[in-house]
């Protein structure tokens, strides 16, 4: 026995020394916050560096020698510095994710080929906004996300929009994309468009938007630009637990009255994972600064008493009555990876508003000057579903290298109903969409220096539409006329290839084609109006390509070159549109219609001077051919119809005109010490249209001149930003010809006439990390109170504006 117990102590003692180690090493794991990757090479540290180690390849260090209230710190040079205590750490798993720094050359780029590309290699030009910037600006929408980059112009009608401008481009002719999924549907109009506010900014993990025509490989429409919203993966488990995770947020406004509150929660395992989003927005009517325009106030509105509907003086005239509406978005996504090859997505989206006013049209004066047009103009809920499933495959194959193949269908509902001062006759149309898509997109990295990107697309759309009128005493409703043929249907084949060519280290090309077939069918209903035709059956077809370069004649220096073709097919609202264009006209369809072609030519040149300074600058200039625009047209040899009750000069879309835009964008960041900097963006545009008479005036979607100053402050825990938006001025001469005649939106200049002057707003915002799981933001906009409207827009913007934000992390 004694034998036995000398011959096993140094097994004893070696037992008990492991199992030591094995209780008493704290193991944590560092992860890639967006990819879910281990990363090594983290240093970790205490503050006065007596306590360091690093994380090896699995993304692992021990942090035994850490006390548990001891701040511990983890460093990267390609990763946001991040500081926690190792009781937090415990509190989280003992797992850590860390967010990649902004750096713009190696940012990784998905919309130009919808494969990951090295931004440094691509020659258009695209911005982005991650899910961090986002939350930092805190916009009520989607389109004021746009707004608050400083590279996108948005123009609002009411509070519940907000249409995007890009290079001279608008509505139809931008591309919205989701997840990679077109948004676009057959009744997408040349009017300003509200869809972007379906997209909920809490839901966003990161938005690109490529500058110019990207026609190649998103096809028709994708002529001034296209903006691609990418919503938050689930995250899987990288242990053998389920682990879940979320958070919550609430956001005060008092321009408005905004009331807004976000949950989100994740639940992932080892090869699955979910991730749920819920948020509501409320908001109350808008108020419009102090200094400015009196042509701007509201003065008075509508109220209906003792069935009679009656003018009322607005006792706080700054207040824009009626304005608010709410809205609830949801986003559900699921995603499963059996191996490192094969992965399935699936994503359920959903958005709906309630009622909301189109606030221009109630502001409209009556003939005499001495009342209001409108009595109810409104939009009934917009509607908006997606069901998204894709399947991934990666590995290598004869023909690629990857593989995703992406089926979608969605399913868009709107509506419009308006009244006149004194009519008892409530016009409405209502509009359905259903969309479905199919995408398959191959990835080909095998030919040297040379890496292909090619595949299809089919889309099919149809759409139904009623029109209705009813009686608001005794509520009789009748039929009558559809804003678009009922039953109608646009659908479209298209093929293209994309290949980027490394000719050298500091030399890439980047080069696709791409050929579209667009089918529409639309059979005309006589029973309200005779029109001189059956039916429109459109078969047109596209070819569309770029060509482009991106050259480092230096490390610190860098120069783009790109040309590219852009197309527009007409769809079912350029050729079957029924409803009223402005007052006194009314819009008919036109069956004969061709596509739009964009013709564009760009150089970009970025400067670097020792990452501390980085100047970019840009040049663009496209030219536009049969475009399609809105004029006067005769119906059945008429120039004049009589449309809901009244006479109306009769208009059409139609391929009347060219257009030639062109512009500069400018940017600054200057980096002057590691809390201080200052960012700065400046955005010139110019464009002419072209009747086929040789008749010339300003293109009605080319931006003001428009930019912004920021001064900014941040360390770990705390952001803030001071910063000026600047618009230029538009005089009357230079408004669009169907600009000039809204009056009721422009101020007026010293002849009396409409135009748009130009604002500035002071602005402040802030963001402060109160501990790991809690941060607050606080921000003030428009701190003089400044009372202006941005270009074409009928809503005044938010006066003084106190912003409060409170969010937790769980």
């Amino acid at each position: 026995m004694p034998c036995f117990n000398n011959m096993h102590k140094p097994t004893l003692i070696l037992f008990f020394l492991l199992f030591s180690v094995i209780l008493f090493a704290q193991d944590v794991t560092v992860w890639d916050a967006d990819s879910g990757t281990p990363i090594d090479n983290i240093a970790v540290f205490n503050k006065d560096r007596t306590k360091t180690t690093v994380t090896d390849s699995n993304g692992k260090c021990d942090l035994r020698f850490f006390s548990m209230t001891e701040k511990i710190t983890f460093q990267h040079i390609s990763y946001e510095t991040y500081t926690i205590t190792k009781s937090q750490i415990e509190k989280k798993g003992n797992r850590i994710y860390l967010h990649l720094k902004s750096e713009e050359l190696q940012e990784v780029i998905l919309s130009v080929s919808k494969w990951e590309q090295q931004k440094k290699k691509i020659p258009q030009k695209i911005e982005t906004l991650d899910a961090r910037s986002i939350a930092f600006t805190s916009p009520q929408t989607s389109a004021d996300l746009l707004q608050n980059s400083g590279k996108v112009f948005v123009q609002k009608s009411q509070l519940g929009g907000g249409s995007p401008m890009i290079r001279g481009f608008a509505t139809n002719r931008l591309l919205l994309s989701v997840d990679g999924v077109r948004m676009n549907n057959a009744i997408f109009r040349g009017g300003n468009l509200q869809n972007v506010i379906s997209i909920d900014p809490f839901t966003i993990k990161k938005t690109e938007v490529i500058f110019g025509p990207g026609s190649v490989i998103y096809g028709s429409d994708a002529m001034g630009g296209v903006m691609n919203f990418y919503t938050q993966n689930p995250h899987f488990s990288y242990t053998d637990s389920l682990v879940f995770s979320g958070s919550a947020q609430y956001r005060f406004a008092s321009a408005n009255n905004e009331s807004t509150t976000h949950v989100d929660f994740n639940l992932g395992q080892q090869n699955w994972a979910s991730y749920t989003s819920i948020t509501y927005n409320d908001f109350d009517d808008l108020k419009m600064g102090k200094h400015g325009p009196d042509s701007y106030l509201r003065n008075n509105y509508v109220v209906r008493r003792n069935n009679t509907d009656v003018l009322v003086a607005n006792d706080d005239p700054k207040k824009q009555i009626v304005s608010g509406y709410d809205q609830i978005n949801i986003l559900q996504k699921f995603t499963y990876k059996p191996s490192n090859s094969w992965n399935y997505d699936l994503g359920l989206y959903y958005s709906e508003t309630s009622d909301y006013s189109r606030y221009d049209r109630l502001i409209r004066p009556a003939g005499d000057g001495l009342g209001l047009r409108s009595a109810e103009w409104y939009y009934g809920p917009q509607k908006w579903f997606m069901g998204n499933f894709q399947v991934t495959k990666k590995g290598n194959n004869k023909f690629y290298d990857g593989v995703k193949l992406t089926t979608a269908y969605q399913f868009f509902e709107e509506s419009r109903h308006d009244r006149g001062f004194g009519d008892v006759e409530l016009f409405s149309t209502k509009e359905k969409v259903d969309a479905l898509s199919m995408n398959l997109d191959f990835e080909n990295k095998k030919l040297g220096k040379l890496h292909l990107y090619y595949g299809g697309e089919y889309v099919f759309n149809k759409v139904n539409s009623t029109g209705s009128q009813r009686n608001i005493e005794t509520n009789v409703v009748d039929r009558t006329a559809s804003r678009y043929p009922d039953g109608a249907t646009w659908q479209t084949l298209a093929g293209y290839i994309n290949g980027e060519y490394d000719l050298k280290p500091n030399f890439t090309i980047l080069s696709g084609i791409r050929y579209s077939q667009v089918w529409v069918d639309a059979v005309f209903e006589k029973t309200f109006y005779p029109f001189p035709f059956d039916q429109a059956d459109l078969i047109t077809g596209a070819l569309t390509g770029s060509l482009g370069v991106s050259w480092f004649p230096k490390a610190d220096l860098q120069v783009t070159l790109n040309g590219s073709t852009g197309f527009r097919a007409p769809n079912i609202d350029d050729i079957g549109k029924i409803f009223d264009s402005e007052p006194g006209s009314v819009v008919v369809p036109n069956p004969d219609l061709e596509p739009e072609y964009a013709y564009n030519g760009e150089i970009g040149i970025r400067k670097n001077f020792q990452d501390k300074l980085v100047l970019k600058g840009a040049a663009f200039y496209t030219y536009l051919v049969d475009a399609l625009v809105r004029r006067d047209f005769t119906f059945n040899g008429q120039t004049e119809i009589e449309y809901n009750g009244e006479p109306s000069n009769v208009q059409a879309i139609q391929n009347a005109a060219k257009a030639y835009v062109y512009g500069f964008e400018f940017g600054v960041e200057a980096y002057l010490d590691d809390h201080w900097s200052l960012i700065s963006n400046l955005t010139l545009t110019e464009g002419t249209e072209e009747d086929d008479d040789g008749t010339d005036s300003p293109a009605r979607h080319a931006a003001p001149t428009f930019g912004d100053v920021h001064l900014i402050w941040q360390n770990q825990k705390l952001k803030a930003d001071v910063f000026v938006n600047y618009n230029g001025e538009i005089s009357n001469e230079d408004l669009a010809i169907s600009e000039q005649g809204k009056t009721y939106i422009y101020a007026s200049d010293a002849n009396g006439n409409p135009y748009a002057p130009s604002w500035y707003t002071l602005n402040f915002k802030s963001q402060y990390q109160i501990s790991n799981a809690i941060k607050a933001t606080l921000g003030l906009e428009n701190m003089t109170n400044q009372r202006y409207r941005t270009y074409s827009s009928g809503i005044v913007a938010p006066g003084t504006n106190l912003i409060l934000g409170l969010g937790y992390v769980f």
